[in-house]
């Protein structure tokens, strides 16, 4: 039957355009930032048992090979992996093969890597063991059992026919808990509906859910901003905290941890409200209270919402009441956001200077 193929075609794209959009309230129910995991290394495979013969030559001695050794289960991380929701509960090495005749050893079994988020914490009864935080980073998270011994193995002077072998080893088990901090160069702070999404969306090709109702963002994004020298500063929305954050109210310390990793940060206040220096302050004390000095970090202030008659009014008395450097901006119109723009690469080209001068490599996008 004939059929318009501009249609099929405008069809097809519209459905995978939907099933590549995904709501925010689609995206908090993927996005995991905590994951309890078991993993056992693969068991080594048995050492074999066999008798050399063949005709003219009947006792030709042992000859069974050793087995070949299990397979690890290895973390690795992946940039390109922002969550822990693809992490399965339960993950096992494959099996070592059993040793052969004529002295033919088995098969070691495959090792299971595990693809994480870069900033993965991987702790063991509350013990942090591993930190993965470079792009392809690997940490074995279970060691693979050793294979058995063959008969030929326990040939002596003194024992010329051995019966003797020896299976393969358990691999290693372990419970693991992974927890996942955004690391990022700079985290957007501030309460709800300062305006961190829409700074976002302005800055980078990052497009966080925008709402005029709190907790719009209900899991961390990070946008990419680009430089002319090809330099590239990640910046990170955190979910908008609330008084008591430290407390776990509202979203709390689920979030707070993601702030851990960012090595500068924007506070974002909104110049519309009385007295906009009281969220500043609210907003370092909720970080200190969960971190000590982590307010003491690198930052500037954003005045958001400078195209409103009352931020013009609040925006001197808020450089009054704080030492802070602050930058007025709108996100909504992109008014003085070259400003942020250029500030923001000052802050990311003294934090590359202080880890090489320490001999350390910054992390970058």
């Amino acid at each position: 039957p004939a059929f318009c193929t501009t249609c099929v075609a405008w069809s097809e794209d519209r459905r995978l355009r939907r099933k590549r959009v995904l709501s925010e309230r689609k995206l908090a129910h993927y996005f995991v930032d905590h994951r309890r995991v078991r993993v056992v290394g693969g068991q080594g495979g048995g050492g074999g048992h066999s008798f050399y013969s063949e005709p003219r030559k009947i006792f030709g001695g042992p000859d069974g090979g050793n087995g070949g050794d299990g397979g690890h289960v290895i973390l690795k991380a992946d940039q390109q992996t922002k969550s822990l929701s693809s992490v399965l509960p339960f993950y096992q090495g494959f099996h070592g093969e059993r040793g052969g005749s004529k002295n033919c050893y088995g098969a070691n079994g495959a090792c299971v890597y595990v693809k994480v988020p870069v900033g993965t914490l991987v702790k063991e009864d509350g013990i942090v063991v591993a930190d993965l935080t470079q792009h392809g980073e690997e940490y074995v998270a279970a060691y693979g059992g050793a294979g058995g011994k063959g008969n030929r193995f326990f040939l002596s002077n003194e024992n010329r026919a051995p019966t003797l072998f020896t299976p393969g080893e358990p691999g290693q088990e372990r419970v693991l808990h992974l927890e996942l901090k955004t690391t990022a160069h700079a985290g957007l702070v501030g309460f709800p509906n300062a305006g961190k999404s829409s700074l976002l969306r302005a800055m980078s090709n990052a497009k966080p859910a925008v709402a005029a109702y709190p907790f719009t963002t209900l899991n961390p994004h990070v946008g990419i901003v680009h430089y002319e020298d090809y330099e590239q500063v990640a910046v990170a929305d955190i979910p908008g905290l609330i008084r008591g954050a430290h407390q776990n109210r509202g979203l709390g310390i689920a979030f707070l941890r993601h702030i851990e990793r960012c090595r500068f940060l924007l506070y974002v206040v909104d110049l519309s409200v009385s007295q906009p220096w009281i969220q500043l302050q609210d907003l370092k004390y909720e970080l200190e209270q969960y971190q000590k000095g982590l307010s003491k970090r690198p930052c500037v202030v954003i005045g958001n919402k400078i195209d409103l008659a009352q931020s013009r009014i609040n925006l001197p008395l808020l450089k009054e009441q704080i030492d802070d450097r602050v930058i007025a901006l709108s996100a909504l119109t992109g008014d003085n956001l070259e400003e942020l723009l250029l500030h923001l690469r000052e802050l990311y080209d003294i934090y590359v200077k202080t880890e090489q001068s320490r001999g350390q490599s910054p992390v970058k996008w």
